[in-house]
């Protein structure tokens, strides 16, 4: 067995395909810098293993062995712990994506990886809050001190449009049209998206903006954003973490566990409530600003299983 110190370097030509394929990446697609980290640690480990097999370009890579890699990820080995079935399967579109990059770019004729499929994943059902859960939230913030106004602005903006947490602490003000109720969301991979701000949200954003923003701006340098810190400095995301955490707290909301309170709940919870309402699962992928309606559908599952929930408890003949 060949130890980890005498390990066969990738050849340049591996290298090359994928420093290219990353550029593609960075520059066509405008993936994080987040995202492109962990596809550049998936493709190191995938040459690693075609470097091992003596493997030195694309071209000649079978089927096979990215099956074999693909399961090594999920076993793990003597220098990587196993994977989880997500990070499994990222790491699979990763190298999934440079082999048809190296199809596209005349680097290989023949697309090695086509067949192999990624690990399935567990289907996962979207935490969401009932309406009274978010009301008790929002209205936990008591008082209206300049960062009592900001909390509640928050909130009503993350529930009101159901946006990331980082297109809320983002969202500048020349984003607002408060007037027109709307507010222009800057999203993954530079997409941009308009969505209406309802009238909760919109009296407590102008409440903050007229009460509040003055004085906290006052104790800073000035800048775009919404939503400032104690400083004046623009609010981050962590800080927007903790501001929803104590409310949920003050609420008797969890914020532990598999229940926990998060950012993210009040985006689910925007997308399951409008569903519910009767909207329709296309126009909540358009608010939501998924690229593809399939995302978005996983919401139709929570409604569904709402739909049980409530049958298997007020229908006389639902238990035998």
């Amino acid at each position: 067995m060949v130890g980890a110190g005498d390990a066969p370097e990738p050849s340049p030509a591996l290298r090359r395909a994928v420093r290219t394929y990353l550029d593609h990446l960075t520059v066509e697609r405008g993936l994080s810098g987040n995202t492109l980290a962990s596809y550049r640690r998936d493709l190191d480990r995938y040459l690693a293993t075609l470097a091992a097999r003596g493997v030195d370009d694309l071209a000649a890579t079978t089927s096979a062995e990215i099956a074999g890699h693909v399961a090594a990820l999920r076993d793990g080995d003597e220098r990587h712990p196993p994977l989880s079935a997500a990070s499994a399967a990222r790491a699979t579109s990763a190298v999934r994506g440079l082999h048809r990059f190296a199809v596209r770019e005349g680097l290989a004729t023949d697309d090695a990886s086509r067949d192999v499929k990624p690990p399935s994943l567990p289907r996962r059902l979207p935490k969401a809050l009932e309406v009274d859960e978010v009301l008790r939230l929002i209205e936990s913030v008591p008082g209206d001190g300049p960062l009592e106004l900001r909390d509640r602005a928050l909130l009503e903006f993350l529930y009101g449009t159901g946006s990331r947490i980082s297109e809320a602490v983002g969202a500048a003000v020349d984003d607002l049209d408060l007037e027109a109720g709307a507010v222009t969301l800057h999203g993954k991979g530079g997409r941009t998206r308009i969505v209406p701000v309802g009238g909760y949200a919109r009296a407590a954003l102008q409440a903050y903006l007229v009460r509040a923003r003055p004085l906290l701006m006052a104790a800073g340098r000035g800048g775009p954003e919404v939503f400032r810190n104690a400083r004046g400095g623009p609010l981050s995301r962590q800080s927007a973490w903790s501001i929803l955490r104590r409310a949920a707290t003050a609420a008797g909301l969890p914020v532990e566990g598999a229940r926990a309170v998060s950012p993210h709940t009040l985006r689910h919870s925007y997308a399951t409530h409008l569903l519910d309402g009767g909207a329709d699962v296309r126009v909540v992928q358009e608010l939501l600003g998924h690229a593809s309606v399939t995302t978005t559908q996983v919401y139709t599952l929570v409604t569904v299983e709402r739909l049980r929930e409530v049958y298997a408890t007020a229908h006389p003949r639902a238990h035998s």
